[in-house]
Protein backbone atom coordinates (compact mmCIF):
# COMPACT_ATOMS: atom_id res chain seq x y z
CA UNK A 1 0.00 0.00 0.00
CA UNK A 2 1.34 3.46 -0.91
CA UNK A 3 0.16 5.54 2.00
CA UNK A 4 -0.37 5.24 5.73
CA UNK A 5 -2.61 3.38 8.15
CA UNK A 6 -3.74 4.51 11.57
CA UNK A 7 -5.91 3.12 14.34
CA UNK A 8 -9.06 5.00 15.30
CA UNK A 9 -11.71 4.51 17.99
CA UNK A 10 -15.21 5.98 17.93
CA UNK A 11 -18.49 5.28 19.78
CA UNK A 12 -20.86 2.86 18.06
CA UNK A 13 -24.65 2.84 17.89
CA UNK A 14 -24.93 1.10 21.28
CA UNK A 15 -22.38 3.42 22.91
CA UNK A 16 -19.48 0.97 22.92
CA UNK A 17 -16.04 2.01 21.59
CA UNK A 18 -15.49 0.58 18.13
CA UNK A 19 -12.04 -0.19 16.74
CA UNK A 20 -11.32 1.14 13.25
CA UNK A 21 -8.46 1.50 10.83
CA UNK A 22 -8.04 4.39 8.41
CA UNK A 23 -5.98 3.65 5.30
CA UNK A 24 -5.14 6.74 3.28
CA UNK A 25 -2.90 7.69 0.38
CA UNK A 26 0.26 9.67 1.01
CA UNK A 27 -0.82 12.41 -1.39
CA UNK A 28 -4.10 13.99 -2.40
CA UNK A 29 -7.27 12.28 -1.11
CA UNK A 30 -9.94 12.15 -3.79
CA UNK A 31 -12.66 10.87 -1.48
CA UNK A 32 -13.34 8.80 1.63
CA UNK A 33 -14.89 5.34 1.56
CA UNK A 34 -16.51 3.44 4.44
CA UNK A 35 -16.27 -0.37 4.44
CA UNK A 36 -18.62 -2.83 6.22
CA UNK A 37 -17.31 -6.36 6.75
CA UNK A 38 -19.18 -9.65 6.49
CA UNK A 39 -21.22 -11.39 9.22
CA UNK A 40 -19.04 -12.32 12.25
CA UNK A 41 -15.93 -11.19 10.34
CA UNK A 42 -13.63 -8.29 11.28
CA UNK A 43 -12.16 -5.22 9.62
CA UNK A 44 -8.90 -7.14 9.08
CA UNK A 45 -10.34 -9.94 6.94
CA UNK A 46 -8.40 -10.33 3.68
CA UNK A 47 -11.15 -8.83 1.53
CA UNK A 48 -11.40 -5.67 3.65
CA UNK A 49 -7.66 -5.01 3.94
CA UNK A 50 -6.90 -5.78 0.31
CA UNK A 51 -9.75 -3.66 -1.04
CA UNK A 52 -8.59 -0.81 1.21
CA UNK A 53 -5.05 -1.17 -0.19
CA UNK A 54 -6.42 -1.05 -3.72
CA UNK A 55 -8.50 2.06 -3.05
CA UNK A 56 -5.53 3.83 -1.47
CA UNK A 57 -3.55 3.18 -4.65
CA UNK A 58 -6.24 5.16 -6.49
CA UNK A 59 -6.17 8.09 -4.05
CA UNK A 60 -9.22 7.02 -2.03
CA UNK A 61 -8.99 6.81 1.76
CA UNK A 62 -10.86 3.92 3.36
CA UNK A 63 -12.18 3.52 6.90
CA UNK A 64 -12.96 -0.04 8.01
CA UNK A 65 -14.10 -0.95 11.50
CA UNK A 66 -15.24 -3.87 13.64
CA UNK A 67 -18.96 -3.95 14.35
CA UNK A 68 -19.99 -3.92 18.02
CA UNK A 69 -18.84 -7.06 19.82
CA UNK A 70 -16.52 -8.23 17.05
CA UNK A 71 -12.77 -8.06 16.55
CA UNK A 72 -11.19 -5.36 18.70
CA UNK A 73 -14.46 -3.47 19.25
CA UNK A 74 -16.09 -3.52 22.66
CA UNK A 75 -19.66 -4.51 23.50
CA UNK A 76 -21.59 -7.77 23.50
CA UNK A 77 -22.21 -9.42 20.14
CA UNK A 78 -25.33 -11.04 21.61
CA UNK A 79 -26.94 -7.60 22.01
CA UNK A 80 -26.38 -6.64 18.37
CA UNK A 81 -28.49 -7.21 15.27
CA UNK A 82 -28.79 -6.01 11.70
CA UNK A 83 -30.27 -2.67 12.81
CA UNK A 84 -27.38 -2.04 15.21
CA UNK A 85 -24.94 -2.79 12.37
CA UNK A 86 -26.65 -0.10 10.32
CA UNK A 87 -26.40 2.19 13.34
CA UNK A 88 -22.68 1.48 13.65
CA UNK A 89 -22.22 2.49 10.01
CA UNK A 90 -24.06 5.76 10.59
CA UNK A 91 -21.95 6.36 13.72
CA UNK A 92 -18.79 5.77 11.66
CA UNK A 93 -19.98 8.26 9.06
CA UNK A 94 -20.70 10.80 11.80
CA UNK A 95 -17.17 10.37 13.13
CA UNK A 96 -15.72 10.80 9.65
CA UNK A 97 -17.79 13.91 9.00
CA UNK A 98 -16.63 15.53 12.23
CA UNK A 99 -12.97 14.52 12.06
CA UNK A 100 -12.05 13.71 8.45
CA UNK A 101 -14.65 14.15 5.72
CA UNK A 102 -17.99 12.45 5.25
CA UNK A 103 -17.81 9.24 3.20
CA UNK A 104 -18.77 9.52 -0.45
CA UNK A 105 -18.56 5.76 -1.04
CA UNK A 106 -20.07 2.92 0.99
CA UNK A 107 -18.79 -0.62 0.42
CA UNK A 108 -20.30 -3.67 2.08
CA UNK A 109 -19.28 -7.33 1.97
CA UNK A 110 -21.92 -10.06 2.44
CA UNK A 111 -24.30 -8.99 5.26
CA UNK A 112 -22.28 -5.78 5.41
CA UNK A 113 -23.46 -5.19 1.84
CA UNK A 114 -27.08 -5.38 2.95
CA UNK A 115 -26.25 -3.00 5.81
CA UNK A 116 -24.72 -0.32 3.54
CA UNK A 117 -27.83 -0.40 1.33
CA UNK A 118 -29.90 0.65 4.36
CA UNK A 119 -27.29 3.00 5.84
CA UNK A 120 -26.86 4.87 2.53
CA UNK A 121 -30.25 6.52 2.97
CA UNK A 122 -29.17 7.84 6.37
CA UNK A 123 -25.88 9.41 5.21
CA UNK A 124 -26.63 12.37 2.96
CA UNK A 125 -23.12 12.77 1.55
CA UNK A 126 -22.90 9.27 0.11
CA UNK A 127 -22.96 9.26 -3.69
CA UNK A 128 -21.95 5.69 -4.54
CA UNK A 129 -22.79 2.33 -2.92
CA UNK A 130 -21.08 -1.00 -3.63
CA UNK A 131 -22.12 -4.46 -2.48
CA UNK A 132 -19.99 -7.60 -2.68
CA UNK A 133 -21.70 -10.97 -2.36
CA UNK A 134 -24.59 -9.35 -0.51
CA UNK A 135 -27.90 -11.10 0.33
CA UNK A 136 -31.08 -9.47 -0.98
CA UNK A 137 -32.75 -10.33 2.34
CA UNK A 138 -30.87 -9.90 5.65
CA UNK A 139 -32.78 -12.93 6.88
CA UNK A 140 -30.55 -15.01 4.62
CA UNK A 141 -27.85 -14.86 7.32
CA UNK A 142 -29.91 -17.24 9.46
CA UNK A 143 -28.90 -20.02 7.06
CA UNK A 144 -25.54 -19.98 8.85
CA UNK A 145 -27.18 -21.43 11.97
CA UNK A 146 -30.46 -22.86 10.65
CA UNK A 147 -30.14 -26.00 12.79
CA UNK A 148 -30.19 -23.84 15.92
CA UNK A 149 -33.13 -21.58 15.06
CA UNK A 150 -35.76 -23.62 16.85
CA UNK A 151 -33.63 -23.71 20.01
CA UNK A 152 -33.05 -19.94 19.86
CA UNK A 153 -36.79 -19.31 19.52
CA UNK A 154 -37.71 -21.74 22.29
CA UNK A 155 -35.06 -20.66 24.81
CA UNK A 156 -34.69 -17.01 23.79
CA UNK A 157 -31.00 -17.45 23.02
CA UNK A 158 -28.43 -20.12 22.21
CA UNK A 159 -24.67 -20.54 22.05
CA UNK A 160 -23.68 -21.58 18.55
CA UNK A 161 -20.46 -22.09 16.61
CA UNK A 162 -19.74 -20.14 13.42
CA UNK A 163 -16.50 -20.49 11.45
CA UNK A 164 -15.00 -22.28 14.42
CA UNK A 165 -15.82 -19.56 16.95
CA UNK A 166 -18.54 -19.43 19.65
CA UNK A 167 -21.31 -16.83 19.41
CA UNK A 168 -24.46 -16.17 21.39
CA UNK A 169 -27.50 -15.49 19.22
CA UNK A 170 -30.65 -14.09 20.81
CA UNK A 171 -34.21 -14.24 19.53
CA UNK A 172 -34.17 -10.47 19.08
CA UNK A 173 -31.57 -10.99 16.35
CA UNK A 174 -33.95 -13.27 14.46
CA UNK A 175 -36.86 -10.89 14.96
CA UNK A 176 -34.80 -7.99 13.66
CA UNK A 177 -33.61 -9.62 10.43
CA UNK A 178 -37.09 -10.95 9.72
CA UNK A 179 -38.48 -7.44 9.96
CA UNK A 180 -36.13 -5.99 7.32
CA UNK A 181 -37.45 -5.14 3.84
CA UNK A 182 -34.34 -4.47 1.79
CA UNK A 183 -36.16 -4.22 -1.52
CA UNK A 184 -38.17 -1.30 -0.12
CA UNK A 185 -34.92 0.51 0.73
CA UNK A 186 -33.56 -0.16 -2.75
CA UNK A 187 -36.58 1.39 -4.41
CA UNK A 188 -35.67 4.84 -3.07
CA UNK A 189 -31.93 4.44 -2.61
CA UNK A 190 -31.18 7.55 -4.66
CA UNK A 191 -27.49 6.66 -5.00
CA UNK A 192 -25.41 5.06 -7.74
CA UNK A 193 -25.21 1.31 -7.11
CA UNK A 194 -22.55 -1.22 -8.08
CA UNK A 195 -23.27 -4.91 -7.39
CA UNK A 196 -20.42 -7.45 -7.30
CA UNK A 197 -21.26 -11.15 -7.09
CA UNK A 198 -19.68 -14.44 -8.05
CA UNK A 199 -21.79 -16.93 -10.01
CA UNK A 200 -20.18 -19.74 -8.00
CA UNK A 201 -20.75 -18.16 -4.57
CA UNK A 202 -21.98 -21.10 -2.48
CA UNK A 203 -22.73 -18.98 0.61
CA UNK A 204 -24.94 -16.29 -0.90
CA UNK A 205 -26.31 -17.42 -4.25
CA UNK A 206 -26.10 -15.33 -7.42
CA UNK A 207 -29.90 -14.94 -7.43
CA UNK A 208 -29.47 -12.45 -4.57
CA UNK A 209 -27.53 -10.13 -6.87
CA UNK A 210 -30.32 -10.35 -9.43
CA UNK A 211 -32.94 -9.39 -6.85
CA UNK A 212 -30.88 -6.43 -5.63
CA UNK A 213 -30.22 -5.24 -9.16
CA UNK A 214 -33.86 -5.48 -10.26
CA UNK A 215 -35.17 -3.71 -7.16
CA UNK A 216 -32.79 -0.76 -7.53
CA UNK A 217 -33.29 2.15 -9.88
CA UNK A 218 -30.66 3.53 -12.24
CA UNK A 219 -27.81 4.37 -12.15
CA UNK A 220 -26.88 0.77 -11.34
CA UNK A 221 -24.24 -1.67 -12.56
CA UNK A 222 -23.44 -5.35 -12.10
CA UNK A 223 -19.99 -6.97 -12.22
CA UNK A 224 -19.50 -10.73 -12.24
CA UNK A 225 -16.62 -12.00 -10.11
CA UNK A 226 -16.31 -15.15 -12.20
CA UNK A 227 -14.70 -17.90 -10.07
CA UNK A 228 -14.23 -15.88 -6.86
CA UNK A 229 -15.30 -17.41 -3.55
CA UNK A 230 -17.61 -15.66 -1.10
CA UNK A 231 -14.81 -14.28 1.10
CA UNK A 232 -12.66 -13.08 -1.84
CA UNK A 233 -9.79 -15.09 -0.40
CA UNK A 234 -7.74 -14.65 -3.60
CA UNK A 235 -5.86 -11.35 -3.58
CA UNK A 236 -6.47 -10.79 -7.30
CA UNK A 237 -10.25 -10.81 -6.78
CA UNK A 238 -10.12 -8.19 -4.02
CA UNK A 239 -7.76 -5.94 -5.98
CA UNK A 240 -10.00 -6.28 -9.04
CA UNK A 241 -12.95 -5.07 -6.95
CA UNK A 242 -10.94 -2.09 -5.70
CA UNK A 243 -9.83 -1.11 -9.21
CA UNK A 244 -13.37 -1.30 -10.58
CA UNK A 245 -14.81 0.62 -7.62
CA UNK A 246 -12.29 3.43 -8.02
CA UNK A 247 -12.91 3.81 -11.77
CA UNK A 248 -16.70 3.50 -11.45
CA UNK A 249 -17.09 5.81 -8.43
CA UNK A 250 -15.11 8.64 -10.04
CA UNK A 251 -18.06 9.24 -12.35
CA UNK A 252 -20.26 10.01 -9.37
CA UNK A 253 -18.00 11.48 -6.70
CA UNK A 254 -15.62 13.57 -8.85
CA UNK A 255 -12.25 14.62 -7.49
CA UNK A 256 -13.45 18.18 -7.01
CA UNK A 257 -15.59 17.11 -4.08
CA UNK A 258 -12.54 16.81 -1.83
CA UNK A 259 -10.09 19.21 -3.39
CA UNK A 260 -11.96 22.32 -4.45
CA UNK A 261 -10.98 22.22 -8.13
CA UNK A 262 -14.16 24.06 -9.07
CA UNK A 263 -12.27 27.37 -8.69
CA UNK A 264 -11.11 28.99 -11.91
CA UNK A 265 -7.32 29.05 -11.98
CA UNK A 266 -5.45 31.37 -14.37
CA UNK A 267 -2.58 29.77 -16.20
CA UNK A 268 0.60 31.00 -17.82
CA UNK A 269 2.81 29.18 -20.29
CA UNK A 270 6.16 28.04 -18.86
CA UNK A 271 5.18 29.18 -15.39
CA UNK A 272 3.21 28.38 -12.27
CA UNK A 273 0.12 30.07 -10.79
CA UNK A 274 -0.88 29.43 -7.18
CA UNK A 275 -4.31 30.54 -5.98
CA UNK A 276 -6.33 30.05 -2.81
CA UNK A 277 -9.36 27.80 -3.16
CA UNK A 278 -11.32 29.28 -0.28
CA UNK A 279 -11.82 25.71 0.97
CA UNK A 280 -10.24 25.60 4.40
CA UNK A 281 -7.60 27.84 5.90
CA UNK A 282 -4.62 26.92 3.72
CA UNK A 283 -6.05 25.22 0.62
CA UNK A 284 -4.44 26.28 -2.66
CA UNK A 285 -4.75 25.09 -6.24
CA UNK A 286 -1.71 25.25 -8.50
CA UNK A 287 -1.72 25.50 -12.30
CA UNK A 288 1.55 24.32 -13.81
CA UNK A 289 2.17 25.57 -17.33
CA UNK A 290 -1.56 25.54 -17.99
CA UNK A 291 -1.36 21.74 -18.38
CA UNK A 292 -1.31 20.29 -14.86
CA UNK A 293 -3.28 20.93 -11.67
CA UNK A 294 -1.72 20.28 -8.27
CA UNK A 295 -3.12 21.02 -4.82
CA UNK A 296 -1.33 22.31 -1.76
CA UNK A 297 -2.46 22.45 1.86
CA UNK A 298 -1.23 21.92 5.37
CA UNK A 299 -1.86 18.93 7.66
CA UNK A 300 -4.89 18.93 9.94
CA UNK A 301 -2.53 19.16 12.91
CA UNK A 302 -1.61 22.75 11.99
CA UNK A 303 -5.04 23.92 10.89
CA UNK A 304 -5.22 22.69 7.30
CA UNK A 305 -7.54 20.17 5.63
CA UNK A 306 -4.73 17.97 4.24
CA UNK A 307 -6.18 18.15 0.71
CA UNK A 308 -2.70 18.22 -0.81
CA UNK A 309 1.01 18.25 -0.05
CA UNK A 310 2.47 21.03 2.08
CA UNK A 311 4.82 23.57 0.47
CA UNK A 312 7.85 21.76 1.91
CA UNK A 313 6.46 18.44 0.63
CA UNK A 314 6.24 19.95 -2.84
CA UNK A 315 9.81 21.21 -2.52
CA UNK A 316 11.02 17.73 -1.58
CA UNK A 317 9.00 16.24 -4.42
CA UNK A 318 10.67 18.59 -6.93
CA UNK A 319 14.12 17.71 -5.62
CA UNK A 320 13.44 13.97 -5.58
CA UNK A 321 11.96 13.95 -9.07
CA UNK A 322 14.93 15.89 -10.42
CA UNK A 323 17.41 13.47 -8.84
CA UNK A 324 15.54 10.43 -10.19
CA UNK A 325 15.31 11.87 -13.71
CA UNK A 326 18.99 12.83 -13.67
CA UNK A 327 19.99 9.30 -12.69
CA UNK A 328 17.89 7.87 -15.51
CA UNK A 329 19.38 10.20 -18.13
CA UNK A 330 22.93 9.45 -17.01
CA UNK A 331 22.37 5.68 -16.92
CA UNK A 332 20.87 5.68 -20.41
CA UNK A 333 23.69 7.78 -21.77
CA UNK A 334 26.18 5.29 -20.32
CA UNK A 335 24.02 2.32 -21.32
CA UNK A 336 24.08 1.05 -17.72
CA UNK A 337 21.43 -1.50 -16.57
CA UNK A 338 19.58 0.71 -14.09
CA UNK A 339 16.27 -1.00 -13.29
CA UNK A 340 14.80 1.60 -10.97
CA UNK A 341 15.79 4.69 -9.04
CA UNK A 342 13.90 5.69 -5.87
CA UNK A 343 14.62 8.76 -3.77
CA UNK A 344 13.43 9.13 -0.17
CA UNK A 345 13.52 12.66 1.25
CA UNK A 346 12.79 14.28 4.62
CA UNK A 347 13.04 17.90 5.76
CA UNK A 348 13.95 19.10 9.24
CA UNK A 349 15.21 22.14 11.10
CA UNK A 350 18.42 21.63 13.07
CA UNK A 351 20.66 23.79 15.24
CA UNK A 352 23.36 25.41 13.11
CA UNK A 353 25.96 24.37 15.64
CA UNK A 354 25.09 20.72 14.93
CA UNK A 355 25.84 21.11 11.22
CA UNK A 356 29.50 20.46 10.38
CA UNK A 357 29.41 21.77 6.80
CA UNK A 358 27.07 24.77 7.16
CA UNK A 359 28.21 28.37 6.83
CA UNK A 360 25.81 29.58 9.53
CA UNK A 361 26.88 28.79 13.08
CA UNK A 362 23.95 30.32 14.98
CA UNK A 363 20.20 29.75 14.96
CA UNK A 364 18.60 27.02 12.87
CA UNK A 365 19.31 25.74 9.37
CA UNK A 366 17.26 23.60 7.02
CA UNK A 367 18.43 20.05 6.41
CA UNK A 368 17.11 17.77 3.65
CA UNK A 369 18.01 14.13 4.20
CA UNK A 370 17.94 12.11 0.99
CA UNK A 371 18.35 8.38 0.48
CA UNK A 372 19.13 7.13 -3.01
CA UNK A 373 17.87 3.61 -3.75
CA UNK A 374 19.30 2.04 -6.91
CA UNK A 375 18.41 -1.39 -8.29
CA UNK A 376 19.89 -3.15 -11.29
CA UNK A 377 22.80 -5.35 -12.36
CA UNK A 378 25.32 -2.63 -11.61
CA UNK A 379 28.89 -2.76 -10.36
CA UNK A 380 29.86 -1.06 -7.12
CA UNK A 381 31.64 1.63 -9.13
CA UNK A 382 28.56 2.28 -11.26
CA UNK A 383 26.31 2.51 -8.19
CA UNK A 384 28.67 4.96 -6.54
CA UNK A 385 28.86 7.09 -9.67
CA UNK A 386 25.07 7.22 -9.97
CA UNK A 387 24.87 8.21 -6.31
CA UNK A 388 27.24 11.11 -6.96
CA UNK A 389 25.37 12.16 -10.08
CA UNK A 390 22.13 12.50 -8.09
CA UNK A 391 23.61 15.50 -6.26
CA UNK A 392 24.31 17.20 -9.59
CA UNK A 393 20.67 17.46 -10.62
CA UNK A 394 19.57 21.03 -11.52
CA UNK A 395 17.17 21.45 -8.60
CA UNK A 396 19.83 20.30 -6.12
CA UNK A 397 22.24 22.83 -7.65
CA UNK A 398 19.63 25.58 -7.42
CA UNK A 399 18.90 24.89 -3.74
CA UNK A 400 22.58 24.79 -2.76
CA UNK A 401 23.62 27.92 -4.64
CA UNK A 402 22.56 31.54 -4.32
CA UNK A 403 18.93 32.04 -5.33
CA UNK A 404 17.61 35.48 -6.28
CA UNK A 405 13.83 35.78 -5.85
CA UNK A 406 12.27 38.97 -7.28
CA UNK A 407 8.74 39.73 -5.97
CA UNK A 408 6.34 42.25 -7.51
CA UNK A 409 3.01 43.44 -6.02
CA UNK A 410 0.17 43.35 -8.54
Amino acid sequence: MTGSSEKITFPGALGDPLAARLDKPSGEIKAYALFAHCFTCTKDIFAASRIADGLVAHGIAALRFDFTGLGASEGEFANTNFSSNVGDLVAAADYMRDNLAAPKILIGHSLGGAAVLVAAGKIDEVEAVCTIGAPSDPGHVANNFKDDISRIEAEGEADITLVGRPFKIKKQFLDDIRGQRLTDELGHLGKALLVFHSPVDNVVGIENAQEIYLAAKHPKSFVSLDDADHLLSKRADAIYCANVIAAWADRYIGTEVQTGTDDEVPSIENGVVVQETGKGKFGNVISVGGRHIVHADEPVSVGGNDTGPSPYDLLLAALGACKSMTLRMYAERKNWPLDQARITLRHEKIHAEDCDNCHSKTGYVDRVNTEVHITGDLSDEQRQRLFEIADRCPVHQTLTHEVNIVSTLK
